[in-house]
């Protein structure tokens, strides 16, 4: 049940509104009020309704199988245990809820009874006692439950019961000891943003539906481009579903940069075009190039040092090889923060030798952008500013919640002439506004989520100093797993020297295994051994990382630090669970 203070209430009512016309109605609303908020009803009610309209007059009816009303309690723990309004979920359905005639009260209860289910699932995320994860195979959960859908309704107890079993078998991503992916934690201000942008459940292609929205996308991506480093904030962007689409938009661009004709005329009508990237960029590069008609195969890729970073030198050799070939170099795309190694590519040369060659360049910073906003950290992407485009993912090392990837690009207008298509019944040419603020026809969606309030609202609540210490300390948290490793028994690095992000990347060598030879039979154990090992995490639900193999590299683990909530006691865990899980392989 809730807790005071933590449910739903009315912020008004609006002229004309049944709760500004009735009385009655008014009273309903602020009893309501008083259930949920305890004090703050009163005052609040007082303030929209004057004294009269108090939530006093507790023995005003309740609309038919609307909650029963009772006095709001005033105790301090925490979930409450004290009694609320009763609603007898099993005789109502989703008709019952708003906008049903009188279905306000119900409305309110059902809403409140899903926020006490989020909110325990919230407060458990950050229990460092309780489970990562409940671990059960596909085919078993499949049998325990009827997933199935029906032609007839369930009802709203049914519905409850599904969010809780939902939320039961769900990854806890927030919890302190999920290390599993590049996008970790649960950030309070964010997740309110998200809820705040679902009740909204508005549309970005337009000023007209989303004002605030779109000028809020507006304000975020200067500042967003002002941080690499563009004059200004110049330049132009948008939100997109990740960054293998935020990649995608950049390889598309620079096409129609290159050869704008092929909007029209499609890939027949231009030469072979190539691109290149490194050996370890991630693969939305390779499949941009395939939905895109360019090809898998013109995606040339580079070699990279032993640490992970592109080697300019090969990149230069390959650009000549390909112009010898009669192929058009057309993008160069750089990695800030791979997703393994958490390699950044030297940027200064790789833009010197695009400037050389005429090539557009590309930055995929989606795991390494976050740390622009770090002071001691942001000289590993010097040279970003010279990027033709950038993408930048905040769901990942800013903490905040999926998803949330930006494209940034330098030429303002470039993006609009290469995706436009002229929707009249959307983007009339004689609305009564400034249609510069009609994003949507620069989007290859039509329909586009609100991505950017979360990260504004983050951004005001922390502060870019805010998001700096939160950085500064999930680096900080992989420096201290490598210092306490490098040297342990039955460690090994997959690399010499500091991590340069938080990837951490190390084999557990098992006792059986380490006074053995380094040869075949070894690397085919050793390749065993992390997968053992997280399939044992899972199973007691303690915690999560990942691993994989990498070039000639049998399997290892990849730690990966971007959850602010994370502590040297959780890597301390971390260390000790692996030696207990995978001490008898």
């Amino acid at each position: 049940m809730a807790s005071p203070g933590s449910g739903f209430w009315p912020f008004g009512a609006e002229e004309g509104s049944a709760a500004a016309e009735s009385p009655g109605t008014a009273r309903a609303w602020c009893q309501v009020a008083q259930k949920f908020t305890g004090g703050i009803g009163n005052k609040l009610c007082a303030l929209l309704y004057g004294d009269a309209e108090k939530p006093a007059e507790t023995g005003a009816k309740a609309a038919p199988g609307a909650a029963e009303q009772r006095p709001a309690c005033a105790c301090d723990q925490k979930p409450c245990s004290c009694p609320k309004a009763d609603v007898n979920y099993a005789f109502l359905h989703a008709t019952d809820l708003l906008p049903a005639c009188n279905g306000e009260m119900t409305t309110m209860s059902f809403l409140q009874d899903v926020v006490d289910i989020l909110l325990q699932y919230v407060v458990k995320s950050f229990d460092r006692s309780t489970k990562v994860i409940d671990f059960h195979y596909p085919n078993e959960l499949l049998q325990e439950y009827n997933w199935e859908l029906a032609d007839q309704p369930q009802t709203l107890e049914e519905i409850l019961l599904n969010c809780r079993t939902t939320l039961k078998y769900a990854i806890k991503t927030g919890h302190p000891r999920y290390f599993n992916q590049l996008s970790t934690g649960l950030d309070m201000v964010g997740l309110a943003a998200d809820w705040l942008t679902s009740a909204a459940n508005t549309n970005m292609f337009t000023y007209e539906i989303a004002p605030v929205f779109v000028l809020l996308e507006y304000v975020t991506l200067r500042k967003m481009r002002e941080m690499v480093g563009w004059p200004g904030g110049c330049g132009d962007g948008i939100f997109s579903p990740g960054g293998a689409i935020s990649n995608m938009y950049a390889m598309l661009i620079a096409r129609f940069k290159m050869f704008p004709e092929v909007k029209e005329k499609g890939m027949a009508a231009i030469p072979r075009l190539v691109a290149f990237t490194s050996e370890h960029s991630h693969f939305s590069v390779k499949k941009g190039a395939a939905a895109l008609g360019i090809g898998t195969d013109s995606v040339i890729l580079i070699r990279c040092d032993e640490r992970g970073k592109m080697i300019p030198s090969d990149l230069e050799r390959r650009i000549l090889e390909a112009k010898q070939k009669g192929f058009v170099p057309f993008l160069v795309s750089a990695t800030a923060g791979t997703t393994v190694y958490g390699a950044f590519d030297p940027l200064i040369a790789i833009a010197d030798i695009c400037k050389k060659y005429k090539i557009w360049m590309h930055v995929d910073g989606a795991w390494g952008g976050g740390l622009l906003m770090s002071r001691k950290h942001k000289w590993k992407l010097n040279g970003v500013e010279r990027a033709n485009s950038v993408t930048w993912n905040p769901h990942k090392m800013m903490g905040v919640p999926l998803q949330c990837s930006a494209l940034l690009v330098r030429e303002e207008g470039l993006m609009q002439s290469c995706n436009q298509m002229h929707a009249s019944y959307l983007f009339q040419q004689d609305k009564h506004y400034d249609l510069s603020y009609d994003t949507g026809d620069k989007a290859l969606q039509c329909g586009r989520h609100v991505d950017v309030f979360k990260l504004w609202l983050m951004w005001r609540a922390k502060g870019t100093t805010g998001f700096e210490a939160q950085i500064d300390k999930c680096l900080e948290l992989a420096e201290y797993l490598y210092n306490k490793i490098k040297n342990r028994e039955g460690y090994e690095m997959v690399f010499d020297g500091k991590p340069q992000h938080t990837n951490v990347c190390f084999w557990y060598i098992p006792p059986s295994l380490r006074s053995m030879e380094d040869n075949e039979e070894r690397m085919s154990r050793l390749m065993k051994v992390a997968p053992m090992i997280k399939a044992r995490m899972m199973e007691y639900g303690t915690t999560m990382v990942s691993y994989q193999p990498l070039g000639d590299k049998v399997n290892f683990f990849r730690m990966v630090i971007s959850n602010p909530a994370a502590t040297h006691q959780d890597i301390e865990f971390l260390i000790d669970e692996i030696e207990r899980l995978g001490q008898d392989l």
